[in-house]
């Protein structure tokens, strides 16, 4: 189904700043549907066939400035009551009808006013009353709303049901007159309170003419016992959330009516959420409502919810603590070995705790187990520089970026990354002057990255050695997924003849194997540069489900 922008767009001449406020106006209109029980449609006419663009702001052959009969119109969106049956159970947004088929439609936009004339239809086996009610920003008219009211169920109104109504005629008035939506508030979302959850109706002076059912048992939850009705809602609520401490000024005003706002008031451990919309008709505040929700639950669950957060923060910043801790007593102990041997895998130690303590400290300052890689990778480049050789002249660097990965993706891949700096200081570059760069591309998230010299030989999956076979399942890290491509490279000594990671020896390499291959599920392969030295590329999938386990045999 083709969105509203894309419907305006492609089949109407209206403007930027017409799309805006009929998408100010339809975020907002169950309001409307649900105070008239009736459903809501939106038409806007068609685009001349002659009109072409004048200039940015205004296009030439607008019919709702010059004066033309509309070809035709568009139906560009459409809402049903949630308090009332619906009268149009099948989809309209898209549907074209030419100018004569809606009657009504046509008189409303041609007379500037809403249009209530005409007998019942009962084209779909059951009675429909239809208005129309043009739309307008300021001057300019953009469509005409209809309004088509299900009257199968058609009884005495009750009291709420004539406040609901006499509150949708005062709307239906100011989208006419362009007062609403109201130029520049924000519109609102789903959040805010709806007719069901609460209404009451002000006069000009912000005393309240009725309140609903529910307003009412809201407000005695807030402490206030009585009939609402005739009590200045402001004062009221003022009085109910004083608690000693400085109130905001506007709260009274903005429960008065005199101003649309939302605001959050709590008294008796109850969070009460309040909009209120001013209702201006003909140039004047004739009234106001007030919609109010209960949201003590929603509050609870946002404050657990901060809690538990800070909590694991908080987690994240001991367990980072006790990781340095251990690395200084490694260091201490490594201090007191008179083994070079024991020293070397005690500092080796220190550096792979090291490493996780960077991921921890990172988790202790972001909301969500999400991190930007690079500035970790960055701490991890510099610490395997601090800590190498004095005889070693290296400067490592870092091309491109990791972007923000999970925590059970950084976490192994800091480690992996700290193994694989000091693998290729300690033997690729050991006692001589050489380069040590770290490139990172993410793919599967948009245009590929521009080509770098870097980068010349980073593969993709179906790359590797033994063809596709070899490669990944397509459905977790094909083309189509999200991958990350990380390669090391050095120009030092290069890889031995019969160098083989699978059956390697080393410590340190098992570890990335284990890292990258079983619980990353990825690739690792090491590869001789032409000219000289070694490049390691780690290929991760960041769609897989990430297990901890052995590499697969």
């Amino acid at each position: 189904m083709p969105t509203l922008s894309d419907l305006v767009r492609d089949q109407t001449d209206l403007t930027e700043a017409d799309l805006e406020w009929l998408h100010a106006l339809v975020s907002d209109w169950q309001l409307l549907a649900d105070l008239s029980f009736a459903d809501l449609l939106l038409w806007v006419p068609l685009r001349s066939a002659d009109a072409l663009p004048a200039d940015p702001g205004r296009r030439r052959g607008d019919p709702a400035e010059s004066g033309e009969t509309v070809p035709g119109w568009v139906a560009i969106a459409q809402m049903r009551p949630t308090t009332g049956p619906t009268a149009y159970s099948e989809d309209l947004v898209g549907r074209v009808v030419r100018t004569g088929r809606r009657g009504l439609i046509d008189v409303a936009w041609r007379e500037r006013r809403i249009v209530r004339e005409g007998d019942p239809e009962w084209g779909s086996g059951i009675p429909v009353r239809e208005e129309s009610i043009p739309v307008r920003r300021g001057a300019k008219m953009l469509g005409v709303i209809q309004r088509s009211t299900n009257l199968s169920s058609a009884r005495t109104p009750s009291r709420l049901e004539l406040t609901y109504l006499q509150s949708a005629s005062d709307l239906a008035q100011m989208i006419s007159d362009g007062r609403f939506p109201v130029p520049g508030e924000e519109p609102n979302l789903v959040r805010s309170p709806r007719v069901g959850d609460g209404l009451i109706r002000l006069d000009r002076a912000g005393r309240v003419t009725y309140a609903s059912p529910n307003a009412q048992s809201a407000y005695r939850r807030l402490g206030f016992p009585a009939d609402l009705v005739g009590e200045p809602l402001g004062e009221v609520t003022a009085r109910l959330c004083d608690t000693g401490e400085p109130q905001e000024e506007a709260l009274s005003v903005v429960l008065a009516g005199r101003a649309p706002r939302e605001v959050e008031v709590e008294a008796h451990g109850t969070v009460l959420q309040i909009r209120t919309i001013p209702l201006v008709v003909g140039g004047n505040r004739i009234a106001a409502i007030a919609l109010c929700r209960d949201v003590t639950e929603l509050r609870w669950r946002d404050r657990e919810l901060m809690t538990k957060d800070a909590t694991i923060r908080e987690i994240h910043h001991r367990v980072k603590n006790n990781l340095q801790t251990v690395a200084a007593l490694l260091r201490l102990q490594a201090r007191r070995l008179r083994v070079p041997e024991g020293r070397a895998a005690l500092d080796e130690a220190v550096r792979r705790v090291g490493s996780i303590a960077i991921v921890h400290e990172t988790l202790s300052h972001t909301p969500d187990e999400l991190i930007d890689f690079d500035d970790i990778a960055d701490r991890v480049i510099m610490m395997a520089g601090e800590v190498s050789a004095p005889e070693t002249q290296v400067e490592p660097k870092r091309t491109g970026s990791f972007g923000v990965l999970p925590a059970e993706i950084a976490t192994p891949l800091a480690m992996a990354l700290t193994e694989l700096l000091q693998n290729a200081l300690e033997h690729g570059l050991a006692n001589r002057y050489g380069t040590l760069e770290v490139v990172a591309v993410r793919y599967g998230e948009g245009p590929a990255p521009a080509a770098e010299s870097s980068l010349a030989s980073v593969p993709v999956w179906g790359e590797w050695p033994g063809g596709a076979a070899a490669a990944p399942p397509r459905d977790e890290t094909g083309p189509d997924g999200r991958r990350l491509v990380v390669v090391v490279l050095d120009d030092g000594a290069g890889l031995p003849p019969d160098f083989d990671v699978e059956g390697t020896t080393s410590l340190g390499l098992q570890i990335v194997r284990t890292l990258i291959v079983g619980e990353l599920g990825g690739r690792l392969e090491f590869r001789r540069r032409e000219g000289g030295g070694t490049e390691v590329v780690v290929d991760v999938p960041l769609d897989h489900q990430h297990r901890p386990g052995p590499p697969p045999r």
